[in-house]
Parts: structure tokens; C-alpha cells; sequence
């Protein structure tokens, strides 16, 4: 029996040269009580970078994922920062030490806005699946979802006074939300074009809204309260309730929205510029309005070889991923390091070879090669020269030479001679030397791949079988095999002797951009525009791993010559850096992954839980279902499932004994570890997920199972075991299957006990922690008059001034009523 072929696994190691994504907003924050408008955060891929941008350093990194990093919120008290992700998840980092112990998931696509409330308990997000969902940050859990608006949420504000939500979408509705009945109570229609900003002004009186035309647009509120506006005399509110009740004697009883505020447009300001507004903001005392307006410049240019900003061309240091040299050059479309690591060579767009040399980061020579662009480049095996292909359907070969310096006049400095020029009838697209040098392949733009030899140049072998042309090909370092890349998204691989086709391999969703051999072997990978990295074995004809991390297409990659290390770089503008580890793969387990990838991607294009015996309205529960919620409630019902078969077990055997005329001298213990088992498992799921999560595990939970939970929270609560997380999960499963609880008359005596039960238990739980809190208290004045310090002052004197902050405006409305 022949051995395995055993493959170690690549992971992912760093990810550098970016500094942030265009992809979501940037925030001030403050680190350690620094000073403020110093630290900012970007997006950066799934990380978050905090950047001092006095130093122009970068000062902290909050660790995502995998999904990419779409919005940024800090707190209110500046201690922490929300992350909003392409998959709609959010997170909540400390910036005291960039660790995340609280994260939500709801939404179904990216998370478009985010906003805390002034004390910073509650948090609203956005999405781009049109739903607003409020979070309980205190408690960690989702308390409503907010349905009505019809396109990408852009923009949410809170109304801290009257504790009301206002949302702008891209279906240029602005809507009004009471969050004490989670109703959206008006809607605004004033727009043409979609709404992109909103502001408040003047103490939360005037809204400023911008969108997609040259106008914003001012709008005056006017709150109403118990039939009477603020400000408004008695005799004009005596008028309008004679005037609403001649409207309800006719039909005409004015809308809902008017019983809560007014809010009607005040004016408009016409901007110069004609692009559509990406946000609006104010100075502290809102004097200043400050208006964003979307200008897209494309600075970043991904090339086959590396990632070259727009007119320039970086190198790094493999040991430290910093920058060391940032050179301006033409439009790149690929490039190499000519041997000794000195000089590099790009080729350009407008058909140009240009030399660099490191050290001084100086231009050496800029040579016309092709009349077209330069599509690609390969170093010949002896190292003493290049040769390039274009799109002036020539294959032209040169060599490195050394020449005097003219304007030093002593050194010499590197050039490269035209030496030999291959005519064909088509566009090249790539260009690749066997490594004996005895082959020279070419992929024209016919969808064939021609194979010349490299010293006569003449015709060898046609590889004909794509369907698109082919845009990238290697070949393996015993020369005896060629795979072959192509937009249509399939991987051939070749024989060299005879030009057979020995496998064809659909590898991407998406054109394939790059293919490259690992040194010394026939494993190669292939990057795709799907955004990610493959591997594949060419003798076995095996997919071996997915790389994934990349967030936009992935243009090209390079391996070190021991294969230990790969680098890869993408339209994300970002580069990567993956390290080959020890760990063997074991082909099916990462099928099994695969496979159960598809299965959550699928639950999340899924339909969202519907909650038994109620109709989908405009506010639902914040809760999704995904792969490890519906795993939640397997355990579960395998816990209660298990409670049951031991219980049977134990009620036969006390039946036996008592038939019998015995008495039961057997300790059965097992259903009482079982017993205590479920609750293990509810208080691991809570711990592992949100409770929000936790609901939706109960929510796909049977009918069948829920009358042993009751029994079982009985227990529990009499015990006095975990009875906030029990109470919790009791009042969740008695609001969603209430009817059918209430209709059961074997529950009747059940829920009377748990009545019982969970009031006089919270009562005491309530008891102990006043208790507990006025000892503490008691403590602290013993201590502060003893030492004469006062325990929390900074949290104390903000506390006081918030109080004189309230105690001000109500004296302020008082006033003006």
C-alpha cells in the first residue's frame, strides 16, 4: 500500500500596505483621555486602525474577522467603538485595550449606519437590507426590529427628549419611529432623489437633510403635547381642538403623526456642486454645517506583480511589512526584480519598460518596447535577461547590460537590450519560460496558449480548449507540465511532451487572474475575481484549501522559493501574507467545511423565523437564524430528549421495585446530572451567544420539547439556579407560544407554579442586591470621611453636571409652557 500524499495547511498571517478603505466612514477618537482630533479610526479591510495623525503612525488595531469594516461609531463616553460588517454584524471594541466582548447579529447584508443614544446604552443600526434594528447594549441583546423603509437604510438620529428615532433611507423617505411603541408614526415625502445626510439643529428643533440633487433642505419641528404645541397660546389651542372636532364631524380627523410633532419644510439651500451628499455635520454649538459631497478619484491601481498606487510603485520588508521605498512611475501593469534585488523593471500601460533602483528610489531608463500595452513579463531561467508581451501581438526578448552612468560619469547602471522579436496574429497576454529555457509559452488572445522553442523560435505545440482567453499559465519546475488560467473560470492542465490536456478543472466563480507552481513540486494556486486563493495538486487534480480573506478581486500573488510563504495582493488594496504551518489538511474534513459554509450562506439568503400566532408588522424581533443557532437548538432538544429516555428509565425501575413489594435501594443519579445538563447547556449557549441569538434557538425549538422546559424552569427557579437567564428564556417561550401554553390544561398547574415561584425568587435576588448596594455605599462614606478621597470623582462630577444639564432644560420647558 502506497503512502499518503500528505499537504500542510497555509493560514493567514498579516495583511499590510493599506491604510484604509474607501468602503466605510472615519471617526475621532480618544485613546487613554488623550486629547481630542488627534486619534482617528479607519476601516481597513475587517481590521480597524487607529492612526495618530500628528505622528502618522498607526497606534492600535482592532482585529476583525473576515467580513470587511463598513461603519464606525464611538460611544458617547469615547471608551468604546462600534464596528459595523459587510455581513451585518456588529461589534463593540474598548479602546482602552482593542479587545471586543460584546458583538451582535441581525442584519442580513452590510451595516450601513450606527448610532448610540446619548447615555450610550442603546444602540441603532442601519442596513442595506432595509431594516433598523434597536440593541440593548447593558444587556447584550436585540430588543426590536423596525420594518417600512423600502431600500438601503443611509442615516439615523436619535430625539433624545421624546425618544424618538428618525431614518433616512435610499428610497427617499425620511421616517419617524416611537420607540416606546416601536411605531413608525410619520413619514416624510419631500424628496426626489434619495436622502444621504441628516442633521439637527437648534436644540433639536430644525432637521437639515441632504440627498442625491443640489438641495438641502431645512425643516422646522414642532412638538405636540396633549393636544397643545410648545410655545403655543391657550386660545390657539382651544381654536384647534374646535377646529379637529368640525374635522371628525366631517371625515377629516387630522393624521397620527400630528398628535405626537409637525414637522414641515422651513426652506432649502442650493449647493454649487451637483454630486450627491455623502453626510452632514455641525460644529459643538451647531453654527457651522459642514456638507460631504461624494468626489470619486480611482487612486489605486492592482497590476499583475504587485499593488501599485496610481503612479507609484512601493517595496517592502518581508521581515517587518513596512514600507521602505515609494517610487513615482507610469500606469503598471506588471513587474519583477532584476537579479541581486538592486533595480526593479515594470512594464506600463502605455508599452513602456522603465528601471528603478531601490537604494535611491531614482528612475534609471525608460525604454519604448511595445506599441501597445505591456501586458506581461518573465525573467529568463539563466537570469540574464527578460522577455515581455504586448499588445502589439509581438513577444519581444532582451538582455541586461551594463553602461556607464552618464550623469555621474564613473558608475555604471543597468539597462536592458533588444535582442529578438516573436510576430504573432493575436494580442499577448502572457508569457512564460520552461525552466530548462528550452520552451517559451504565450497566451494569445484567441483563447490558445503557443508553446515556441526559446532558441530557434519556432513552433512547438497549440493548446486549444478554453472557451475565454487564457490570462495567466505556469509551468512546473521538471518542465513537464503546464496549467493554463482563463475567464472562463476553468484550470487546465497540460502535458509538455505531447500537448495532452490531462485535466480540465472548474476553479472559480470568476475569471481566473493569476496561476503560479510551488517551487519543487506540482501543487500550484490560483487566484481568482471571486476574491479567493486555491490550491490545487496537478497530479492528483485535487482542490486541496481555500485562502480566503480578500474582500475585492485578487489580481496576483507571488511564493517564496521554499514555498513557505505567499503573498497576495487585490483590488481591496490591500496586501497578504500567508505562512505555510505543520498542520496536515485532510482533504474531506475541508469538504465537510465547505459544505457547511454553503449551508450557512444559505440560511442567511433564508427567510427570517416567523413567531407563532403573530402577523409581520413594522416592528420584529432582532434576532437571525444561522448555522449555529439551529446547532443551539439541536443540543438542546438532544439534552431534553436524553432527560426523557433516563426519566422513563428511573420511573420503570421505581414501578418494578414497587411491584415487587422493594423498596428502590438503587442512587440512580443519572437524571439528575441530566437534569442539571440542560441547564449547563442554556447557560453555555448564553454565554456563547447573544440572547438575542439565544431566542432564535428557542424560536426553531418544537412545541413537543417546550412543556418539559417549563417543568424543568420550575425546578430550576425553586432552586434558585441561574434565575435571570431561566426567567428570561420562560417569558420568551410564554410570549411566543402563549396560545397554545394557555389551551394546554396539563400547563395549567405548571405556570401557576412558575407564577409563584419566579416572583417570590426575583423578590429576593432584588432584596439581596439593595441589600448588597447599600453596604457598599455604606463602605464608601465610612472610607471617603475617614481618608478624606472621594471613590469615583471624575464619574461623580459628570454625573452632577448631568444633572444640572436636566435640571436646566426642564426649568427651560417649564419657562416657555
Amino acid at each position: 500500500m502506497g503512502l499518503t500524499k500528505q499537504y500542510l495547511r497555509y493560514v493567514a498571517s498579516a495583511v499590510f500596505g493599506v491604510i484604509g478603505n474607501q468602503k466605510a466612514n472615519i471617526a475621532f477618537v480618544t485613546l487613554r483621555g488623550g486629547e481630542k482630533g488627534r486619534y482617528v479610526a479607519v476601516g481597513a479591510c475587517e481590521h480597524v486602525f487607529i492612526w495618530d495623525v500628528r505622528k502618522a503612525e498607526k497606534v492600535l488595531i482592532l482585529e476583525g474577522k473576515k467580513h470587511e469594516v463598513t461603519y464606525l461609531c464611538p460611544s458617547p463616553d469615547g471608551v468604546h467603538i462600534a464596528v459595523g460588517y459587510e455581513d451585518g454584524g456588529v461589534r463593540i471594541f474598548s479602546l482602552l485595550n482593542g479587545e471586543s466582548n460584546i458583538s451582535f447579529s441581525g442584519h442580513k447584508s452590510a451595516v450601513s449606519v450606527i448610532r448610540y443614544d446619548a447615555l450610550g446604552a442603546r444602540l441603532v443600526t442601519g442596513s442595506r437590507d432595509t431594516d433598523v434594528i434597536v440593541w440593548d447594549i447593558i444587556n447584550e441583546c436585540g430588543l426590536y426590529r423596525l420594518k417600512g423603509h423600502k431600500d438601503a437604510i443611509t442615516q439615523i438620529l436619535f430625539l433624545e427628549s421624546k425618544n424618538l428615532l428618525i431614518t433616512s433611507s435610499k428610497d427617499s423617505f425620511v421616517k419617524w419611529w416611537d420607540l416606546d411603541t416601536q411605531h413608525c408614526f410619520k413619514t416624510m415625502v419631500g424628496h426626489r432623489t434619495e436622502v444621504w445626510g441628516m442633521v439637527l439643529l437648534n436644540q433639536e428643533s430644525r432637521l437639515i437633510t441632504g440627498s442625491a440633487d443640489s438641495e438641502l433642505r431645512a425643516w422646522d419641528i414642532q412638538y405636540i403635547e396633549e393636544g397643545k404645541e410648545v410655545g403655543e397660546p391657550q386660545e390657539k389651542k382651544v381654536r384647534t381642538l374646535l377646529e379637529n372636532e368640525e374635522d371628525d364631524e366631517e371625515g377629516l380627523d387630522e393624521e397620527p403623526e400630528e398628535r405626537i410633532l409637525s414637522c414641515k419644510k422651513a426652506g432649502s439651500v442650493l449647493r454649487e456642486a451637483r454630486d450627491r451628499v455623502v453626510s452632514l455635520v455641525t460644529d459643538a454649538k451647531a453654527k457651522v454645517l459642514a456638507c460631504h459631497v461624494s468626489i470619486f478619484h480611482n487612486s489605486g491601481i492592482v497590476c499583475s506583480g504587485t499593488v501599485f498606487p496610481l503612479q507609484e510603485v512601493s517595496s517592502f520588508v518581508r521581515s517587518t511589512l513596512q514600507v521602505i521605498r515609494t517610487m513615482g512611475c507610469e500606469y503598471a501593469l506588471c513587474s519583477l526584480f532584476v537579479p541581486g534585488d538592486r533595480q526593479i523593471i515594470l512594464g506600463t500601460k502605455s508599452g513602456k519598460i522603465q528601471i528603478f533602483d531601490l537604494a535611491s528610489g531614482s528612475l534609471l531608463e525608460t525604454t519604448d518596447a511595445h506599441d501597445g500595452a505591456l501586458w506581461s513579463m518573465c525573467l529568463s531561467p539563466d537570469q540574464r535577461g527578460i522577455v515581455t508581451g504586448g499588445a502589439d501581438k509581438t513577444v519581444k526578448f532582451w538582455d541586461f547590460e551594463l553602461i556607464k552612468d552618464q550623469d555621474s560619469g564613473k558608475n555604471k547602471r543597468l539597462t536592458v537590450k533588444h535582442t529578438r522579436t516573436l510576430q504573432l496574429d493575436e494580442d499577448v497576454l502572457c508569457v512564460r519560460y520552461s525552466p530548462d529555457q528550452r520552451l517559451l509559452a504565450v497566451s494569445l488572445l484567441d483563447c490558445t496558449v503557443k508553446i515556441f522553442y526559446t532558441d530557434t523560435l519556432k513552433f512547438f505545440l497549440s493548446l486549444y480548449g478554453h472557451k475565454l482567453p487564457v490570462l495567466c499559465l505556469d509551468i512546473s519546475h521538471d518542465s513537464a507540465l503546464i496549467a493554463t488560467g482563463s475567464a472562463d473560470r476553468n484550470v487546465k492542465i497540460w502535458g509538455l511532451d505531447f500537448g495532452d490536456c490531462h485535466r480540465s478543472m472548474f476553479a472559480h466563480d470568476d475569471s481566473i487572474m493569476f496561476l503560479q507552481f510551488v517551487p519543487k513540486t506540482h501543487l500550484f494556486f490560483t487566484a481568482g475575481k471571486d476574491r479567493k486563493i486555491k490550491q490545487w495538486d496537478a497530479d492528483k487534480f485535487e482542490h486541496i484549501q481555500t485562502l480566503e480573506g480578500h474582500h475585492r478581486e485578487v489580481w496576483c500573488l507571488a511564493i517564496s522559493p521554499n514555498g513557505d510563504h505567499i503573498v497576495s495582493s487585490s483590488h481591496d488594496k490591500s496586501l497578504r501574507l500567508w505562512e505555510r504551518t505543520r498542520e496536515p489538511i485532510i482533504l474531506e474534513e475541508e469538504k465537510e467545511m465547505e459544505r457547511e459554509a454553503e449551508f450557512e450562506e444559505s440560511l442567511a439568503k433564508g427567510d427570517e423565523p416567523v413567531v407563532p400566532g403573530e402577523t409581520k408588522g413594522e416592528a420584529e424581533p432582532a434576532g437571525k437564524k444561522t448555522i449555529e443557532t439551529v446547532k443551539a437548538a439541536e443540543q438542546i432538544m438532544e439534552a431534553i430528549e436524553l432527560y426523557r429516555e433516563e426519566s422513563e428509565k428511573l420511573e420503570e425501575h421505581r414501578a418494578a421495585c414497587k411491584a415487587a413489594g422493594k423498596e428502590s435501594n438503587v442512587f440512580y443519579i443519572f437524571p439528575s446530572v441530566i437534569y442539571h445538563y440542560i441547564l449547563w447547556v442554556s447557560l453555555i449557549l448564553s454565554t456563547v451567544f447573544l440572547f438575542s441569538e439565544l431566542e432564535v434557538s428557542l424560536l426553531v425549538l418544537p412545541f413537543p420539547y417546550v412543556p418539559d422546559l417549563l417543568k424543568l424552569f420550575n425546578g430550576y427557579v425553586q432552586q434558585g439556579l441561574e434565575v435571570e437567564l431561566v426567567c428570561r428564556c420562560l417569558f420568551f417561550l410564554l410570549r411566543v407560544h402563549f396560545g397554545q401554553i394557555t389551551s394546554n390544561q396539563m400547563l395549567l398547574s405548571v405556570i401557576d407554579e412558575l407564577r409563584t415561584n419566579t416572583i417570590s425568587k426575583v423578590r429576593e435576588i432584588r432584596d439581596v442586591l439593595g441589600f448588597n448596594s447599600a453596604g457598599l455605599q455604606f463602605l464608601q462614606r465610612e472610607i471617603e470621611s475617614k481618608e478624606d478621597v472621594m471613590f469615583f470623582a471624575d464619574a461623580t462630577d459628570r454625573f452632577e453636571e448631568k444633572k444640572r444639564k436636566r435640571r436646566k432644560r426642564e426649568r427651560a420647558v417649564l419657562t416657555v409652557t
